[in-house]
């Protein structure tokens, strides 16, 4: 993709369809006259004159506990600078959704026009009733000390500057797992810093909270190392000014210990490298390049400790690791203030995490057999799951034991529940499915290319590095809509109908003719069908020319699943293929099955289904616990259609009895522990939460899906096909294109599974 196709595709972005990234939602019933009288006048009245009467109240009548504002003058934008306040809204909106993302808190961005630390500070200080907490965002150095410490000063709420404190808590976690690797004391490291902007300084200071000397620190800024005998020092770079005789970072790399990157990319060299001690920490973390490139940092020595700020290498020292979760604690608390005990039990909580084995869907997500503790693995992945309930408990108890919360938690246990829960409202799933897909990118068949949204979703997973597209369709359409969406790379485009594919079409058809011949496929018939789209795709992925089958997008679902099973056809020990949706719910995601193939399957189909479903939840890395559900609850009907289901539970119980599965249950009972617990005690599934509802006939779950996707707007992902020998995966009709993105990194993935266990097979024979 060309830069002005990246720079349209980010305006597009922020533009359309609604402009901005955050908008504000209702949290109370407001359909009637009694609901509006509340919210409004008269009833709004009665809460307010509560917190006249106490202002503590407010946290009980109001959203202001789980507010923050992101608060802004645009003068130190990412690496933009000073580009002032409305330039800077759309980082300010974006800081707001990964404190939703992540951490469930809610966000009003602020963006104010004003350069004068006096007027900014009392500009906050005058909306700080609204808020439970302030997160100060790209102020320049050094007002930004200024206007944090008075802040911190004068307000009784959390306040934190996170460019300062952000890098410093996630990179002193890393530091402190670096240095128990290379087999070194914190308090003996010598530590080279290469910047002495707001976030150098805030991580020299935390590193000293750690245990690190300041005589064993140096700092560079754009003039080299900073002196004692420099003239014209501010007070903070005067803090870590050093006394030794030296001016250049050649110099101030020789036998150091660390390397502290906050400053520009490519100014270490690998000679720089080759000077410093025996196993080496370096945190290049200049973005998005860094100090020195990872690939030639890691070539030039072999005992380094190596991280940056990027995502495409390990031990990325990110800060959504740590802001979000901060926040959570401090406000689950109703601290006055985010102090220094509460940021070391950040620091200390995530360098523990990343100790601890890795749960599965982490590991999944990132391509890894098992993430250990490691030269390549000394910080928490920022999709693990855990984060949400590791840190926020730390920080909470650190603003307890430092008097500093208003409101401290009695139940550990509930509160950490409480925590997890919130991680249901997010699509975490999406983004580790496409993490895990970009690991290992496979060769995925389009055969609908010639319409726009299929060639757009493939230029998304080309470019993202999802999967390699090979297009099928009309040469001459496909060519025309490459060049008006500017998708300019050599992307094989394969028109079956075309002369030129004549000598693939024939060998195709000899051995789909050979495989069918006695069943009424002549050699005719075969050549003719392999003009097919559908057919020749199957085919492509049965001879191994690619990896993957998607299709679907302009033809009913039987029209293609029938080509699939003929040529593809079903895995070993399958008799029949079923199709599963997963479903972003608030609750988080739930796999409805079967919402495609089976009409009214029988008992043994039923549970054939739970089975497979039970293997794709897997798939993800998560636990897979299935309601079986029905009109009916636990034998209170005997009609056959509630039977079955029975039967099919009996039989899943019987031969899979560590299978987290029951029924038949009513949905609202499946979902609704409290429900379930209080009537059906005896069931597998209470105090479980259920993520999977197994359907008894196509009607109730594509009814289900499509109800869920258009009433609620749950994002789906489906429908996966379930028992197929080979990767094929046929989209819904007129399906976007994120969904179409979305099941490309599905094919991707069941494409790496199956090679994986191919292998395995390969091995044990």
């Amino acid at each position: 993709m060309s830069e002005e196709s990246k720079r349209r595709e980010a305006l597009i972005y922020h533009a359309k369809p609604t402009p901005g990234k955050i908008k504000v939602v209702p949290t109370k019933k407001y359909a009637t006259q009694r609901d509006l009288s509340l919210a409004y006048s008269p009833g709004v009245a009665e809460p307010c004159l509560e917190i006249e009467k106490d202002k503590e109240t407010v946290y009980k009548y109001t959203a202001k506990g789980n507010l923050v504002a992101v608060i802004s003058n645009g003068t130190a934008v990412l690496g933009l600078g000073n580009i002032g306040p409305e330039a800077s809204k759309p980082v300010m909106e974006g800081k707001g959704l990964l404190f939703k993302i992540f951490a469930d808190i809610d966000v009003f961005d602020i963006e104010v026009d004003t350069e004068n630390i006096e007027e900014f500070i009392q500009t906050v200080k005058n909306i700080a009733p609204t808020f439970g907490g302030i997160n100060l965002e790209d102020i320049k150095a050094p007002e930004a000390f200024e206007i944090e410490r008075r802040l911190k000063e004068e307000l009784d709420i959390p306040v934190m500057h996170d460019d300062q404190h952000g890098t410093a808590i996630i990179s002193a976690a890393a530091l402190i797992n670096a240095v128990e690797l290379a087999d070194k004391k914190i308090e003996e490291v010598q530590i080279v810093i290469s910047g002495a902007g707001a976030a150098a300084i805030s991580c020299s200071r935390l590193y000293q909270a750690c245990g690190a000397k300041r005589e064993n620190m140096v700092m560079l800024d754009s003039k080299g190392v900073i002196r004692d005998d420099r003239d014209n020092l501010t007070s903070e770079k005067a803090e870590f000014a050093t006394h030794r005789k030296i001016d250049t970072l050649d110099e101030a790399m020789k036998d150091a210990d660390v390397f502290i990157g906050l400053s520009m990319a490519d100014i270490v060299s690998p000679e720089m490298l080759l000077a410093m001690a025996k196993n080496p920490i370096v945190f290049a973390m200049a973005n998005p390049n860094p100090e020195i490139k990872y690939d030639l940092a890691v070539a030039t020595r072999k005992d380094i400790i190596m991280a940056t700020g990027r995502s495409d290498h390990p031990n990325q020292v990110n800060n959504v690791l740590g802001f979000p979760f901060i926040f959570r604690g401090a406000l689950d608390v109703r601290a006055t203030k985010i102090n220094e005990a509460m940021k070391m039990a950040a620091v200390k909580a995530l360098a523990r995490l990343a100790k601890e084995p890795v749960p599965e869907q982490v590991n999944i997500a990132y391509g890894e057999t098992r993430l250990t503790f490691g030269k390549d693995y000394i910080i928490p992945k920022p999709f693990d799951p855990r984060l949400i309930a590791e840190v926020p408990p730390a920080v909470a108890k650190a603003a307890i034991e430092s008097g500093v919360a208003k409101k401290p938690i009695k139940d550990w246990g509930k509160y950490t529940d409480s925590l997890l829960e919130r991680l249901g409202s997010d699509n975490k799933l999406v983004r580790l499915l496409l993490n895990r897909a970009k690991i290992n990118p496979k060769r995925v068949v389009f055969a609908e290319a010639d319409q726009l949204d299929v060639l757009k979703a493939a230029q998304i997973v080309y470019e993202e590095g999802i999967a390699i597209p090979i297009l099928l369709g009309r040469k001459e359409t496909i060519e025309a809509l490459m060049k008006e969406i500017e998708f300019e790379d050599d992307i094989a485009i394969i028109d079956p109908k075309t002369e030129e594919e004549n000598p693939r079409k024939d060998k195709y058809a000899k051995v789909y003719w050979e495989q069918r011949k006695r069943r009424g496929v002549t050699y005719y018939s075969a050549q003719r069908l392999m003009r097919e789209r559908n057919y020749f795709a199957a085919m492509m992925v049965n001879e191994g020319d690619a990896d993957a089958v998607i299709s679907g997008y302009s033809r009913n679902y039987p029209t293609v699943v029938k080509p699939m099973l003929e040529l593809i056809g079903m895995a070993d020990g399958v008799s029949k293929i079923a199709t599963t949706n997963i479903m972003m719910t608030k609750r988080g995601p739930i796999f409805l099955s079967d919402t495609s193939i089976n009409i009214d399957p029988d008992a043994k189909t039923l549970a054939k289904i739970a089975q497979m479903t039970s293997s794709v939840i897997k798939l993800f890395g998560l636990n897979p616990v299935m309601a079986m559900v029905s009109y009916s609850n636990f034998g209170s009907s005997i009609n056959d259609r509630a039977t079955k289901v029975r039967e099919a539970v009996s039989y899943l119980h019987r031969h899979y009895p560590d299978m987290d599965v029951d029924g038949e249950l009513q949905t609202d009972f499946a979902l609704n522990d409290e429900m379930l617990r209080e009537r059906f005690p005896f069931s597998k599934l209470v105090g479980k939460k259920v993520n999977a509802l197994i359907f008894p006939n196509l009607d109730a779950a594509n009814i289900t899906y499509k109800l869920l996707k258009e009433l609620h707007e749950a994002d789906s992902i489906g429908p996966i096909m379930m028992g197929m020998k080979k990767p094929v995966h046929i989209l819904q009709l007129g399906a976007s294109v994120d969904e179409i993105v979305n099941m490309t990194a599905i094919a991707v993935v069941d494409a790496q599974q199956k090679e994986k266990r191919d292998l395995e097979n390969a091995k044990s024979k």
